[in-house]
């Protein structure tokens, strides 16, 4: 292995999972070899803007606005044959311009590549197949499923984030020494240990009372009127909610904030989640891939809130399956949930039991142990 690796991660900024993916596996690198050169690249900086607007832009609005639309494209793109019309029409596509993405390659001069979003794996298939590219790449599977688009030939490696994952990339072709099941790489800060009573003081919050904790991710959509819901049916609930980059969203909530004085905890932007959930019995958000496996990781049990069609409701039946989480498909359903939770607390405990099972907190250095392992044999 050389004296100072130098790795680099490819991301695409579609969604913020496959970035926080990317940056948790370059801290978990350096925690790992200090003198490594680590470098994160957003894929979406190297394409034309035109491309850049519809990978990105039209995806959010979609999972937003239209999210059956989304749910039916991603079944039927998973399901197309490897060599369809369509898979060929996206893969032709996604080879435009790559010519800015090949520079900073080459001026970084990595040992290894690391992508945390199919796009830029299938742009190096290319590159490989080309003889431009002679490191070794690897995919980093950010949910706790397998859409077929993951599945990329002429790839060193695969990071599946369970054991059927790793069995659908069997399925398809991809030799077993290739397949490793590391998990969903989270920040190193997620496999610290807190304390509860420290924490919660910290915040203003009583750790001896019941606390939920309610993510709204960055966007932070939707979250000041559920909170007002969730406050008003439960007296005796704390609830701390994030609202992330929504400033609107944030006042909206400062004010409803003081009519429930001590018990209604909103917050923006943070980068205190682990301290939070530490603090809390259990947390709402959506079943994004990264955020539950932070979850996970704390042994947090989860109250999964309107999955988006796709990936999320493939993460949701996977964590309820293994008991590790309930799902609310409406307001209501949320509201039933946390006065079930309330009236059958061993429910709760069971749950906590199931996350702590799952949770692979180490995922990052797991999976670039074999990066670097890699590079000194």
């Amino acid at each position: 292995m050389p004296s100072s690796p130098k790795i680099l991660f490819l991301s695409v900024s579609a969604g913020a999972g496959h970035m926080r993916a990317a940056e948790a596996l370059k801290d978990s690198t350096l925690l790992l070899d200090p003198r490594a050169e680590v470098r994160h690249l957003d894929v979406m900086d190297y394409v034309p803007s035109t491309f850049r607007k519809i990978y990105t832009d039209y995806y959010i609005k979609l999972v937003t606005k239209h999210p059956a639309i989304w749910g039916m494209l991603y079944q039927a793109s998973s399901e197309a044959p490897p060599d369809g019309v369509s898979q060929k029409l996206r893969r032709a596509v996604e080879r435009l311009s790559t010519r800015p993405l090949r520079s900073a390659i080459d001026a970084f001069a990595p040992d290894a590549i690391v992508c945390t979003h199919f796009l830029p794996a299938e742009l190096l298939m290319r590159e490989i197949g080309k003889g431009r590219l002679g490191v070794p790449v690897f995919v980093q599977i950010t949910d706790f499923d397998l859409h077929r688009m993951w599945v990329i030939p002429r790839m060193t490696g695969f990071f599946a984030g369970n054991e059927e994952v790793a069995f659908r990339l069997r399925s398809h072709g991809i030799e077993e020494g290739r397949i490793h099941v590391t998990g969903i790489p989270i920040m190193p800060a997620f496999a610290q240990d807190h304390d509860r009573a420290a924490c919660a003081a910290s915040f203003g919050l009583d750790p001896a009372r019941r606390t939920y904790l309610l993510m709204g991710g960055g966007a932070g959509l939707g979250v000041a009127p559920l909170a007002r819901r969730l406050a008003a049916a439960d007296p005796e609930l704390q609830l701390v909610v994030l609202a992330g980059k929504n400033k609107a969203a944030l006042e909206e909530l400062q004010t409803a904030a003081a009519g429930h004085p001590g018990r209604l905890f909103p917050l923006g932007f943070t980068n205190e989640v682990p301290r939070l959930m530490t603090a809390a019995d259990l947390v709402i958000t959506k079943p994004g891939g990264l955020s539950t496996s932070e979850c996970l990781a704390m042994g947090v049990p989860m109250l999964l809130s309107a999955p988006i069609p796709g990936q999320e409701e493939r993460n949701a039946d996977y964590l309820l399956e293994n008991g590790a989480a309930m799902k609310a498909v409406d307001e209501i359903g949320l509201e039933y949930h946390i006065a079930l939770l309330k009236a059958e607390p061993q429910r709760l405990e069971a749950m906590r039991r199931n996350a702590r099972a799952l949770g692979r907190p180490h995922a990052g250095q797991d999976a670039m142990r074999v990066v670097l392992r890699g590079l000194s044999s």
